[in-house]
C-alpha cells in the first residue's frame, strides 16, 4: 500500500501566506491512501500522521525524536574518535571503555554493579536490544506479557517469535495497573514479562508496590522480566526505580536502555542491556546474527556522555518538565482532558470532553483543523484495548521551547474549529 504525499517537502510551520489567504496546515491533505489504524500491513499510523504532518505544514508532536541535538562535548567526542580511527568494527559486546561506561553508571545512579565483560551487552539502539532478547529468549507458542498500550515493536518482534502476547490494561487518568487483573494475566506458559518503565505511550512511572508485584509473580510463574527503561532519567518529580534492584529480581531481570533518549541522539542508535550472564550470553549469541556490532565512534562517543555530571542529568529532567506544561498548557485550552505524566516525552489526552469519542479520526483531522499532529493511542493496544483507549491521543513534548509555544497556540483554537 502505497502512502501519498511521500515526495512532499517539509514545509515551515511559520510559513507565511499573503493577507486572506490559508496557511499551509489550513488546507487539508488529500489522496491519502493509508493505513487503517488496526493494523493491516502497510503504511503506519506513524508513517501515516507524518505524511499528513508534512502535506499540510504541520507541527509534528506525534513521533518522539527531538528537534536539537544534545551535548556539545559528546558531538566532539564522536568527531574525535572519527578522526583518530576508530570507524571499523566494534567488539561484538561494545567497546570496552561503553560497557565500563555502563557499568559504571548503574553503579553511580542504582547502586547496581554489572560486570563490564560478562553482564553488559552494547546493541544497536534499544529496540535491537529488545528483539535480540525476545528472539533469544522465547519459542513459538510461549506467553509474552505486556501492560497495555504497549510500544508498537513489542507486538511485532513478539509476533515475528511465533509467541503470543498477552496484555494487562493500564487505567486513566494514572495508568497504573489493576494488580489483580495483571496477576489473571500470568500463566504457566507466560516467558518473559516485557515491562517498559517509564512507559510510552502514558508516561507512566511505576512504583515499587507495582515492581514488586511483578517480581513475585514472576517468580511465582519462573518468568524472565525484560525491562525497557529507555526513559529512566526523563521523570518528573518520582524516582525511577529499576526493577532488576528490587529482592529477588536480578537474578531474572535484562535491563534495557539507550543513549537516544538521555542525550537526544536518535541517530545513533546505541543502546544497551545489562542482567545475569547466562542470560547476556543468550542475547549475545542472536545479536551477533543480526547487527554483530555498529556506530564505533558514537560508542565511545557515549561513554563520555554516561560520565556527565548530575547537573546535566537533573537538568534535562528539569528542561522537558516545562516543556510538558507548556503543550499541557495548550492541550487544556483545546478542551481536552489532560493526563500530565510523570515520566517520558508523552503526554496523552482524552477527547471526549470534546464530545469526540473516536480519536484516530481527529488525529487524521487535526493537521488540518489547527496544524498539530498527533498519535491515537488505540494504535498501541489489541482491539479489546483499542477501545478502552478510543478517546486518547498522545503528543510529544520533546521539541524546542518555541516550537511547543506555536503549538499549544493552535491547538487552543480547536473548539473553535470543530
Amino acid at each position: 500500500m502505497a502512502s501519498a504525499g511521500s515526495s512532499s517537502p517539509f514545509l515551515d510551520m511559520s510559513t507565511g501566506t499573503s493577507a486572506g489567504s490559508p496557511a499551509p496546515w489550513q488546507r487539508a491533505a488529500t489522496g491519502a491512501n493509508l493505513l487503517s489504524p488496526n493494523g493491516d500491513l502497510g503504511v503506519t499510523i506513524f508513517e501515516e500522521m507524518t505524511t499528513l504532518a508534512m502535506s499540510t505544514g504541520s507541527i509534528n508532536l506525534g513521533q518522539g525524536f527531538p528537534d536539537e541535538d544534545g551535548p556539545a562535548e559528546i558531538k566532539a567526542a564522536a568527531q574525535e574518535a572519527m578522526a583518530s580511527g576508530a570507524n571499523q568494527y566494534a567488539p561484538g559486546k561494545g567497546v570496552p571503555a561503553l560497557r565500563d561506561a555502563i557499568a559504571a553508571h548503574q553503579g553511580r545512579f542504582y547502586g547496581l554493579n554489572p560486570d563490564p565483560d560478562t553482564e553488559v551487552l552494547v546493541t544497536t539502539g534499544a529496540t535491537e536490544a529488545i528483539a535480540a532478547t525476545l528472539l533469544a529468549l522465547i519459542q513459538p507458542g510461549d506467553e509474552v506479557l505486556t501492560f497495555e498500550p504497549f510500544y508498537d515493536s513489542y507486538g511485532a518482534i513478539i509476533g515475528m517469535a511465533g509467541a503470543k502476547h498477552v496484555t494487562a490494561p493500564l487505567l486513566a487518568p494514572d495508568f497504573m495497573p489493576d494488580l489483580t487483573a495483571l496477576e489473571d494475566a500470568f500463566s504457566s506458559r507466560t516467558k518473559v514479562v516485557l515491562l517498559n518503565n517509564p512507559h510510552n505511550p502514558t508516561g507512566a512511572v511505576f512504583p515499587e508496590l507495582v515492581l514488586a508485584k511483578i517480581v513475585d509473580l514472576a517468580t511465582k510463574y519462573q518468568a524472565i522480566i525484560v525491562s525497557d527503561e529507555v526513559y529512566e532519567h526523563l521523570t518528573f518529580g518520582v524516582a525511577h526505580i529499576p526493577i532488576t534492584s528490587l529482592p529477588g529480581a536480578a537474578e531474572r531481570t535484562i535491563t534495557i536502555s539507550s543513549a537516544g533518549k538521555t542525550f537526544s541522539f536518535t541517530g545513533w542508535k546505541i543502546g544497551w542491556l545489562t542482567g545475569p550472564e547466562h542470560l547476556v550470553a543468550a542475547v549475545r549469541t542472536v545479536k551477533q546474527f543480526l547487527t554483530y556490532s555498529s556506530g564505533t565512534p558514537f560508542q565511545s562517543a557515549i561513554a563520555v556522555g554516561l560520565g556527565l555530571p548530575d547537573e546535566f542529568y537533573t537538568g534535562i529532567a528539569s528542561t522537558l518538565r516545562n516543556k510538558r506544561d507548556i503543550l499541557a498548557e495548550g492541550l487544556r485550552a483545546a478542551g481536552f482532558g489532560v493526563y500530565n505524566p510523570s515520566g517520558t516525552y508523552f503526554i496523552n489526552v482524552d477527547t471526549a470532553p470534546l464530545g469526540i469519542r473516536d480519536s484516530v479520526d481527529l488525529a487524521r483531522r487535526l493537521p488540518g483543523l489547527v496544524g498539530v499532529a498527533a498519535i491515537p493511542v488505540p494504535v498501541f493496544c489489541h482491539p479489546e484495548g483499542a477501545e478502552r483507549t478510543r478517546s486518547l491521543l498522545r503528543f510529544a513534548f520533546c521539541k524546542k521551547t518555541e516550537v511547543l509555544e506555536e503549538a499549544a497556540g493552535r491547538l487552543a483554537t480547536l473548539k473553535d474549529r470543530l
